[in-house]
């Protein structure tokens, strides 16, 4: 399925890119004269993209040669090589800025989601990445955050059930919200787990007295530190549990010391900056 979206997202991009001609390259690059270039690391941190970079070159030239250095999830230092391509110079240069925008994306997220990783070693919480990202770009988005050690939550409104805040305000409260969605999965045979998003200690307590059987996981959201410890109390490990809101790099660690289950964090992504890379042409001497 990641691989026929992936293709989808692919052929989208290189059609709002290249549109009727990439012009540039069609008035002074002849269609049968072949090229190598290599793409150039210019910012330390995770690398992400490159099994996207192959793919984005595959699917406009079949029989490009591609001679992988790294590997998606591998340390990035400034100055290494993380691939080089040989094709004919069209592709190259039809491909390139397609293939760095991917990979300068994916590499931010990845970096700055193993920063998270990587605070949260010593403890039982895992980082969850959100639906904050940017529209038709959320596939790519996502698999960083994997790619960056992060865990993913749903994809999107069709793999899971969480009832927010204005879901249970429309319907009329947790109880209903719950009654109503778990019948809809039973009505419709859904394999569809339910969430539910909690804002006080006595929300907790309905989701747990409500929930049981039904309910898999239980949101704290904008919970402080202390606050979640009350809450994992009454929860006493029944169900799954996630903090959420406002978490960030410093305080992070004072929500995994808790205990929590996961902390979800739009800010992989939303904050993520884009990493320095360069694809160049590999000359001859001649």
């Amino acid at each position: 399925m990641y691989y026929k979206e992936l293709q989808h997202l692919i052929s989208e991009a290189l059609k709002e890119d290249i549109g009727s001609g990439d012009y540039s390259t069609l008035s002074c690059i002849p269609p049968n004269k072949k090229g190598k270039a290599v793409l150039k690391i210019k910012q330390d941190g995770i690398l992400a993209g490159i099994e996207v970079a192959k793919e984005i070159f595959h699917q406009v030239e079949k029989d490009v040669v591609f001679n992988q250095y790294k590997n998606d999830g591998d340390a990035m230092r400034f100055g290494e090589t993380a691939f080089e391509v040989e094709a004919s110079m069209q592709t190259i240069l039809s491909c390139e800025r397609l293939v760095l925008n991917c990979m300068q994306r994916m590499s931010g997220i990845a970096t700055l989601t193993n920063q998270y990783v990587q605070i949260l070693k010593p403890y039982h919480t895992k980082v969850l990445d959100t639906r904050k990202t940017t529209p038709n770009f959320r596939l790519l988005e996502k698999e960083a955050v994997r790619i960056g050690g992060g865990t993913n939550h749903r994809f999107g409104l069709f793999d899971m059930i969480m009832l927010k805040d204005n879901h249970i305000d429309f319907c009329g409260g947790i109880e209903k919200a719950i009654s109503r969605a778990y019948d809809y999965i039973q009505s419709n045979n859904l394999n569809l787990k339910i969430e539910v998003e909690t804002r006080t200690l006595e929300d907790v307590k309905i989701v747990c007295k409500a929930g049981k059987g039904k309910v898999f996981r239980i949101m704290l959201d904008n919970f402080s530190p202390e606050k979640i410890v009350d809450a994992l109390t009454i929860i006493n490990k029944e169900f799954e549990t996630e903090a959420s809101g406002g978490i960030n790099l410093e305080t992070v660690e004072s929500f995994a010391k808790t205990g929590v289950d996961y902390v979800s964090v739009g800010a992989l992504i939303h904050h993520a900056v884009s990493l320095d890379l360069s694809l160049k042409a590999a000359l001859n001497p001649d």
